[in-house]
């Protein structure tokens, strides 16, 4: 029944009235844009996380034989 919890229209619509105050409607394309990039490079270090943990160990090159 409740998409966002107990969050209808008007508690969310007081919530984005009160962002353009404290930020200011200029302001705010920056702020998205930071946000993005934050999620972006935060996926990417997961993403490369994970490869390094699934890759298989390197082996050492074998030894030199001396003659």
């Amino acid at each position: 029944m409740y998409f966002l919890g107990p969050l209808g229209l008007p508690e969310l619509l007081m919530i984005m009235v009160l962002i353009v105050i404290i930020f200011g409607a200029r302001r705010l394309p920056e702020l998205g844009k930071s946000l993005g990039e934050g999620i972006k490079n935060f996926r990417k270090s997961i993403t490369s996380k994970e490869k390094e943990d699934t890759s298989p160990p390197e082996e050492p090159p074998p030894p030199k034989k001396e003659e």
